[in-house]
């Protein structure tokens, strides 16, 4: 994250959000009704469980089987350090579906907060202890592993693991390798956010909602969907929080605003410019 952050150095920095239950309870969401974009890649949007104190409460969700698809690190430190939004990234490299590669730093924008590697191209080499999922793609050859997973460092070899694929970007984790919730702590705070996570037949899913709401309470929502979710890695938040997706004739473009304290506003309506980003090909 650039300049509004979901958290102040290390620190989560939440602001509370009180809700009635009995004005803001929502109907069970449909889980179930999915539109298939082209095969293996699937999405939806259905209503939180609890209404946000501002826009539509929406959760946008896609999910990819990633044995039909490539994933790949784009980082503007391996071309001319230019960072460019989701419309350019996804025009100059021909991509399906783009997005965050996690937050980036307040004081170098264009270095990952924490540790990202693109192939033989270091952005930041620093593993930070307390972000303890790592996406990690461009699987290497013979090493028999999906396009892209979500390694939990509490339960993964590192050590190995850095061998077996080409591209690493670390976040936070919000759900554990177990499908266990985590309980973020420290100040409440309320914001926009994009998270990727697995389920248990291994697709790749990005959940996104532009409705402000604390980690914990997204974390929640993860945990009452059917789908076995793991590995939850909390990639933006804010006005950054961006993911593109033009497959088919679907054009579907979701970006990120309100952030409790520092952007409280919910008048964004475009792609922030960002120096690191995921994107898919066939």
């Amino acid at each position: 994250m650039s300049r509004f952050l979901c958290f102040s150095g290390i620190l989560l920095l939440f602001s509370a959000c009180s809700y009635s239950q009995q004005e803001n309870e929502k109907p069970t969401p449909d889980y179930s009704q999915w539109v298939e974009l082209t095969k293996g890649m699937e999405y939806r949007e259905i209503d939180a469980p609890k209404k946000s104190f501002i826009g539509d409460s929406k959760i946008s969700i896609l999910r990819m089987d990633p044995q039909l698809f490539h994933f790949d690190l784009y980082t503007a430190t391996q071309f001319d350090s230019v960072p460019r939004d989701l419309h350019t990234w996804a025009d100059t490299f021909d991509l399906l579906v783009a997005f965050n590669a996690g937050m980036y730093n307040l004081a170098r924008p264009l270095q990952s907060r924490a540790y990202l590697k693109s192939g033989a191209h270091l952005n930041n080499g620093k593993i930070l202890e307390n972000f303890n999922l790592m996406l990690a793609l461009g699987p290497k050859p013979n090493s028999q592993r999906s396009n892209i997973e979500v390694l939990d460092l509490t339960c993964a070899n590192w050590e190995q693991e850095q061998h077996n694929f080409s591209g690493f970007a670390q976040g936070l984790r919000m759900i554990d390798c177990n499908g266990n919730p985590m309980n973020w702590q420290k100040k409440v705070q309320s914001c926009s956010m994009l998270i990727a996570a697995e389920d248990e037949k291994g697709w790749f899913y990005l959940i996104f909602t532009r409705s402000p709401y604390t980690h914990n309470q997204m974390i929640g929502f993860m945990t009452q969907m059917p789908y076995g979710l793991h590995d939850a890695i909390y990639l933006e938040g804010g006005p950054e929080t961006s993911l593109l997706i033009d497959v088919n004739g679907h054009c579907i473009e979701k970006v990120g605003s309100w952030v409790s304290t520092t952007w409280e506003r919910n008048d964004n309506n475009h792609f922030w410019r960002l120096p690191n980003i995921v994107g898919v090909h066939r």
